[in-house]
């Protein structure tokens, strides 16, 4: 291994998806991919264990998921570099990634050499946000205007997502590792929060808010 090449950390709970990532990274001179992880959880650990020059993750991942191990990362080690690769395209999700520390945000869906100039402009410590998500924070910025989901944390942010796209409380709770109590107290508060009433309010603000398709 070349003394010179960034240490990669992924993260990313489908095996697949890892090892494709991994393929790219690797096939040239810049990365080695010294530890991968399926979790949240599991990152903070490697992250401990292996101090890699980059954690590359996903958002969007069982337990504490990618926005709560940015967190804990961010935590133990300020100057940690974190690019994260998700599908979601919506500002929201990459405000939340940010917020928490994160240095960059792009599309699963991006051009190899794109995911690759992301990863090294990250390695250098510089921030990397796709264009496209770019324009929508600097029209959000423009224009003043916020979204409704902002007021909630990021375990209510979690869970009104799942709710959005169908999930029952038990489903949630198994996803989150929470208890169905905890998730129905964290349902309580989003709809008192968002001011809505009921699943079919909740879904239509969801999509309108672009965290789930129409």
């Amino acid at each position: 291994m070349s003394l010179d090449k960034k240490t990669i950390l992924l993260v990313d709970d489908h095996e697949l998806v890892r090892a494709g990532f991994r393929r790219l990274l690797e096939d040239g001179d810049k990365f080695t991919v010294i530890a991968e992880a399926g979790s949240g959880e599991q990152a903070v650990q490697d992250f401990s264990k292996y101090h890699p020059d980059v954690v590359v993750m996903d958002i969007s991942m069982p337990g504490i998921g990618g926005v709560g191990a940015i967190e804990r990362i961010i935590a133990r080690e300020s100057s940690a570099k974190i690019l994260v690769l998700s599908v979601h395209e919506d500002s929201v999700f990459t405000t939340r990634a940010m917020q928490a520390g994160a240095l960059g945000f792009i599309p699963k869906r991006s051009a190899p050499e794109e995911m690759l100039r992301a990863v090294d402009m990250v390695a250098q410590g510089k921030t990397c946000i796709a264009p496209e998500i770019a324009q929508q924070l600097a029209m959000q910025k423009l224009t003043g205007s916020e979204n409704p989901v902002d007021v909630l944390s990021q375990r209510e942010f979690e869970v009104f997502r799942l709710l959005a796209e169908g999930k029952t409380v038990n489903d949630i709770a198994d996803i989150l590792n929470l208890s169905p109590k905890t998730v129905g107290t964290h349902h309580t508060n989003i709809k008192q929060k968002l001011n809505v009433s009921n699943s079919a309010e909740l879904a239509r603000l969801a999509i309108r808010c672009g965290l789930v398709d129409a």
